[in-house]
């Protein structure tokens, strides 16, 4: 079975084709600019053959049509026509209470999707473009949602529900949502395996670590708590994102300096973390480099990062009475290891030890705690996009 996974975001769409009975990539890619005329396409096969076009993509169905035209282009495609194309699984970001698991698209799924907009309204309409466009150039292939928020789905109340009027939750259904669930789940169902133990029986703190950050203590195969909120600007300290503040700072921000509700927003999501923080960059690399030359914004914004982590790793321990894995992901929890030593070395209170070589060590897949640690201290590249065709294979097989 062949799986495209379609990634839909508000101006690009990013896709892999993947040959599930292998689980491989066949090519992958993306299309960049989606809404100008100077679009752009990026492709590559499984044998490193590239392409790169620069096209008019007026729109996310023109963008999936250039998609398919070159996966079955007789020089760069990955298949003879796209009768082999079994299935599309969609990354879908927001299916709040109504979605706990991946999902055949159908029109009430779509209809759920709809009414969710308000909760994701930078994320949602994007997403529903894609499949409507898939829906038109794949007739009769079926469709599947995967969704960011489904893995979160089992948090308990006391976890999900914020200490405010409870009317608003039931009314305006404002709680935590949580993100990055596809990761989340692939990398705590990657841990137990590679520790050789059952699912059911760990505790496992994962850390998505990138531009955008979250963690989640996933318990017995659940997540019971995750950082993320009715937003994706809640907790961690981000790339650009503030994380956790004093909700009243933007009441200050509105009456007392004089800012809109606009600009308070953009400061929150584009201005802070990592940014502001530093005064620098985004990029944690760059904040590394700069706090390594000895920059004092560097070093600063580094510091703030490991410290909001450890606190959230502390916690999560807590609440789930235990920890066996402390997992690292994402674009820094993969690839700092100054990140990652610095937020262990003062964990021994939970028993964590790490081992300063292996943590250093080429190795993407990894163990990075020494043999005396009492918790397993992992680095596991996440693959949200052969979780999704894993689930999109196993739905479409269940339909036969």
């Amino acid at each position: 079975m062949n799986v495209l996974v379609l990634n839909c975001g508000s101006s690009s769409v990013k896709y892999q084709l993947l040959d599930m009975a292998r689980e491989t990539v066949l090519s992958k890619g993306q299309v960049e600019r989606v809404g100008m005329d100077d679009g752009i396409l990026s492709h590559q096969t499984c044998k490193g053959v590239k392409k790169r076009d620069v096209l008019p993509i007026k729109n996310h169905a023109v963008a999936i049509k250039v998609i398919l035209d070159t996966l079955v282009d007789k020089e760069v495609g990955a298949v003879g026509s796209l009768s082999e194309i079994n299935a599309v699984g969609h990354r879908v970001v927001h299916g709040a209470e109504e979605f706990a698991g991946s999902m055949l698209i159908t029109a009430e799924v779509k209809s759920a999707l709809e009414k969710n907009i308000p909760l994701a309204p930078l994320h949602n309409p994007p997403n529903l473009l894609g499949i409507k466009a898939a829906e038109d150039l794949l007739p009769g292939i079926p469709q599947c949602g995967v969704f960011d928020t489904a893995f979160h789905t089992t948090m308990p109340p006391h976890a999900f529900l914020y200490p405010i009027p409870y009317s608003l939750y039931r009314e305006r259904r404002i709680r935590r949502y949580g993100f990055h669930g596809t990761s989340h789940k692939y990398v705590s169902e990657r841990a137990a395996h590679l520790l050789g133990k059952e699912y059911k029986d760990l505790k496992i703190i994962t850390a998505h670590l990138g531009n955008g950050s979250s963690i989640t203590a996933v318990d017995g195969g659940k997540s019971v708590d995750t950082s993320m909120g009715y937003t994706p600007l809640e907790g961690l300290v981000m790339g650009t994102r503030s994380g956790d503040i004093d909700p009243a700072l933007t009441y200050h921000m509105v009456v007392d300096m004089g800012m809109t509700i606009k600009e308070v927003n953009d400061l929150l999501n584009k201005q802070s973390g990592l940014k502001g923080v530093s005064g620098l960059s985004h990029d944690m690399r760059e904040i590394e480099q700069a706090m390594l030359d000895g920059d004092e914004g560097g070093k600063r914004a580094f510091d703030m990062f490991c410290y909001r982590l450890r606190k959230y790793v502390g916690a999560y321990a807590a609440a789930m009475n235990g920890l066996n894995a402390l997992v690292f992901t994402g674009g820094i929890g993969e690839n700092s290891p100054l990140v990652r030593w610095s937020v262990c070395s003062n964990l021994s209170v939970l028993g964590i030890e790490v081992d300063k070589e292996k943590n250093e060590s080429p190795a993407k897949e990894k163990t990075i705690s020494t043999p005396a640690s009492r918790v397993s201290v992992m680095v596991i590249p996440t693959n949200e996009e052969l979780a999704i065709a894993r689930d999109t294979a196993k739905i479409v097989r269940e339909m036969a």
